[in-house]
């Protein structure tokens, strides 16, 4: 059973950095393309960043220089490193996986699994 926790999220001000973390149980990640999604209030889920069993790595145009995505699979976990935070930033955060076809998805709907996600809250 694949399980996905997430932890390190907080309430931070404009310019303030975080680092969330996932951890994963039930199966190892190396064989899996890993993701962070995100969802504001009144909005659609939208992809972070991803990760891929071969090292490729993906983010999207809002968070490119300031997000950085990493995985261990030897600990079977999967971080987000994000700097410079900005109020549009705000959102719950989540985990996801997909077994990888060497190459990874990027819609929400492609992730059969995820984790039940980690408050992020900038201020202004």
């Amino acid at each position: 059973q694949v399980h996905l926790v997430e932890s390190g999220g907080g309430s931070v001000l404009a310019g303030a950095s975080l680092r969330l973390s996932c951890a994963a149980s039930g199966y190892t990640i190396s064989r899996f393309c890993m993701g962070w999604f995100r969802q504001s209030p009144g909005k659609q889920r939208e992809g972070v960043a991803t990760s891929d069993k071969d090292g490729t790595i993906n983010y999207a145009e809002s968070v490119k220089g300031r997000f950085t995505i990493s995985r261990d699979n030897s600990k079977n976990t999967l971080s987000l490193e994000m700097s410079s935070l900005q109020p549009e930033d705000t959102a719950l955060y989540y985990c996801a996986a997909h077994v990888s076809f060497g190459y990874c998805l990027t819609s929400p709907v492609h992730f059969p699994y995820w984790g039940q996600g980690t408050q992020v809250t900038v201020s202004s």
